[in-house]
């Protein structure tokens, strides 16, 4: 079984500087979302700012966990631990899961019984025990610290307060950095490691248009899946064991099948991954014109070779499809960034912002120069944008080269601590399981020829007296002025020669595997010049290091001169994986083309895009014998059943599976993704364009109660029906 590892984050939306607190813009912290209660309350929320957030009792924040660290977001929806989140937050646990005899990814899954639900070795979920405003005590630290020993003090400082924070209790926690910064807060965390897979839908539900609809509206995707807590029998977090019970939560969301209508209040509630507001012009003209469409082709070359590929065999598709689901989001993601970045003029808009800064800080002395500062930096930099692309996307992107990287690194701390039993059993495990991540999603075929196609790209499109000495000596050996044909007979004799790159090699390896044997690879000698800190330091110098220290200390100042500048007004911080609260409206909106979009849809409209056999567009029987038959059960509006709707919520990765909750506290929907024409909002933020798909819970439960009979399943939940 795969290791549950970090799934691409899938929904990116943002902010310009024009009208810093707009109702429907801002990630907000729960702690200081008082701040923001009575516009809430003007939208329709009805409820306390207590019952949104609060440590001397039970409130939604209770109902909320963290996937895996932040890659995605969940809710409990009973009292028995259950947790709804996102198909594509499952995809990974629903496909290691997956054989050619029983298949569940494409036949859906509904646990009967608790003896049925699936352990998910390597998966957690945290809970957020506490905020805590913490800037004073770090800001204090750090004075008199100089920029060489900053990073290292800072780590200092955190590393305390969190000890003195958990000091005596089983949690853990992170002191995270805020407007770039100049604010801190200390976050407590509950965390549960026995979490098991429930239920699923089929994928043609789950993932219904595929990479068609990915990032469109309107949508038709079933986009959930379903997981359980387990709790240890006195009540604590516990590894997975037989004997573990259903976590009992704080406080679970109910569920209402009221149903919705334009103007509602809607809140979302969930763990934001990363945003970059504040990114000034010079960033966006680099990443619209240099790096994304980098990106967007060295992803590429990896989705074609893998699609010929899945499309040979079943059980090829099985060991490659969540890969390639992860990949191929951001690849379309980058494109549709660029496209509508360009599209709505953001860089001339931050230009015009900049320019009004610069007026607003002529006279103050800290600030008058920053936009001359930044451009100096990013042309100094720019040069070398490419390359550093390159490095993630292009050269560590064959699984080979990490995997040996890895190899290298447990087998040399396992030499190091031999003597210690417990570190060693540990080491021996994790081992054990990258290995077996790596060969998982082994073939042989797509791997070589991704292998030799990125090389080829790398050297045709990095500065040529960027080129480090290992490479030139490849192609110089291999095949002098033709690097296609250089890197193809590079590919053929690692293949040949290694033992860590065809599995049944590296499972021999791997029986009396040594540092050694490893370091006379040619593999591993090749991997490791592209160790990336080595790397990044052998061929750049210190112009990458230097390059963010001093974007660091920019953005700081920058920052701290728009709070100073807009004082007068709420200005929340960029998102950063922890906790928060967006709220806005159900809203329709008018796309491209001057179409205008729909606010829901329905299950007529998902029978209308099907096509029998497709693998974006198919649908199993049992739906469409329901839809015959208008087997709709409670769910049914207007005579079908409502499957998605949009918010103008702002959120981004992250928060895939979130829950939208309504002005009463009840779940009306799965936050899961964002519209085509809003792709450009992780720097500009555009009320016109932006918003939040949302699966709609009504949809949800027609497919575990109609489709799946999961009736144990249902009367877990507290529905609302008036």
């Amino acid at each position: 079984m795969k290791k549950f590892k970090i799934s691409a984050l899938l929904i990116l939306l943002t902010i310009t500087f024009a009208d810093l607190a707009r109702a429907d813009e801002g990630m907000w912290i729960p702690i200081l979302i008082g701040k923001n209660y009575q516009q809430m309350k003007k939208q329709g929320f009805k409820l306390t700012p207590e019952d949104l957030y609060s440590i001397n009792k039970a409130s939604i924040k209770d109902a909320i966990v963290s996937l895996g660290g932040g890659f995605c977001t969940g809710e409990v929806v009973s009292n028995k631990g259950l947790v709804f989140t996102n198909h594509h937050c499952g995809y990974e646990a629903i496909d290691a899961n997956s054989t050619p005899q029983n298949d569940i990814l494409d036949n859906g899954f509904y646990a009967k019984n608790y003896s049925e639900e699936k352990p998910i070795p390597g998966l957690y979920m945290e809970f957020l025990v506490r905020i805590e405003d913490v800037s004073a005590q770090v800001l204090e630290g750090l004075k008199g610290t100089n920029d060489q020993n900053r990073d290292e003090k800072l780590a200092d400082i955190k590393k305390a307060i969190v000890n003195n924070a958990i000091s005596g209790t089983h949690y853990g926690g992170a002191v995270n950095t805020f407007y770039d910064g100049n604010q801190y807060f200390l976050f407590v965390y509950d965390r549960y490691t026995d979490i098991r897979l429930v239920g699923a839908p089929p994928q043609s539900i789950g993932k219904f248009g595929g990479e068609t609809d990915n990032w469109e509206w309107p949508r038709h995707t079933g986009d959930f899946s379903i997981f359980r807590i387990y709790m240890g029998k006195d009540g604590q977090p516990a590894d997975y064991a037989a004997d573990n019970v259903p976590y009992v939560p704080k406080r679970f969301l109910p569920l209402s099948i009221k149903g919705i209508k334009k103007g509602d209040f809607a809140m979302v509630y969930g763990y934001p991954g990363r945003t970059d507001r504040f990114l000034t012009s010079n960033g966006i003209k680099l990443a619209t014109d240099e790096t994304n469409p980098v990106i967007v082709k060295l992803r590429d070359i990896r989705l074609k070779a893998w699609k010929e590929e899945m499309d040979k065999s079943l059980d090829t598709r099985l060991k490659l499809s969540s890969e390639y689901a992860k990949i191929a989001n951001y690849w379309k993601y980058y494109i549709g960034e660029t496209e509508q970045l360009k599209h709505l003029d953001v860089y001339d808009q931050k230009k015009h912002e900049e320019e009004e800064f610069t007026k607003w800080a002529a006279n103050k002395e800290p600030y008058r120069n920053l936009m001359e500062d930044y451009k100096k930096l990013y042309a100094d930099y720019e040069p070398y944008a490419i390359h550093r692309t390159y490095i993630n996307e292009g050269l560590l992107a064959p699984g080979f080269v990490v995997n040996a990287l890895n190899t290298n690194y447990f087998l040399t701390a396992l030499n190091t601590q031999k003597d210690d039993a417990a570190a060693v059993a540990d080491l021996t495990k994790q081992l054990k399981e990258y290995n077996a991540e790596y060969v998982n999603t082994y073939n042989e075929t797509a791997d070589k020829r991704i292998f030799a196609q990125l090389m080829e790209s790398y050297y045709k499109d990095v500065p040529m007296d960027q080129h480090p000495e290992f490479i030139e000596n490849i192609v110089s050996k291999y095949a002098p002025g033709n690097a296609m044909e250089a890197f193809s007979k590079f590919a053929d004799y690692l293949w040949a020669n290694s033992n860590l790159i065809a599995p049944d090699k590296l499972n021999a390896f791997m029986q009396n595997p040594s540092v050694d044997a490893l370091s006379n690879d040619p593999a591993f000698v090749y991997a490791l010049n592209l160790k990336p800190r080595a790397y990044v330091k052998n061929v750049f110098g210190n112009k990458i290091s230097d390059f963010e220290a001093r974007k660091a200390d920019l953005d700081k100042l920058y920052v701290q001169a728009l709070l100073e500048k807009n004082q007068d007004k709420l200005m929340y911080p960029d998102a950063n994986s922890t906790m928060r609260i967006s709220y806005g409206t159900l809203e329709p909106y008018v796309g491209k083309d001057n179409v205008k979009m729909p606010l829901q849809t329905n299950l007529d409209g998902v029978m209308a895009k099907y096509k029998p056999g497709d693998s974006e567009f198919d649908l199993p029987k049992s739906l469409i014998d329901a839809y015959k038959h208008k087997n709709f059960g409670q769910y049914a509006e207007n005579g079908t059943i409502p499957v998605d709707f949009i918010t103008d919520d702002d959120i981004t990765g992250g928060n895939s599976g979130s829950p939208v909750i309504n002005g009463d506290g009840e779940l009306i929907g799965l936050a899961f993704d964002g519209n085509w024409e809003s792709m450009g909002s992780n720097i500009a933020f555009t009320k016109k364009y932006n918003r939040t798909i949302c699966v709609d819970i009504r949809y949800v439960l027609w497919c575990i109660d109609i489709l799946g009979h999961a009736d144990n399943l249902i009367s877990e939940l507290d529905i609302h029906k008036n």
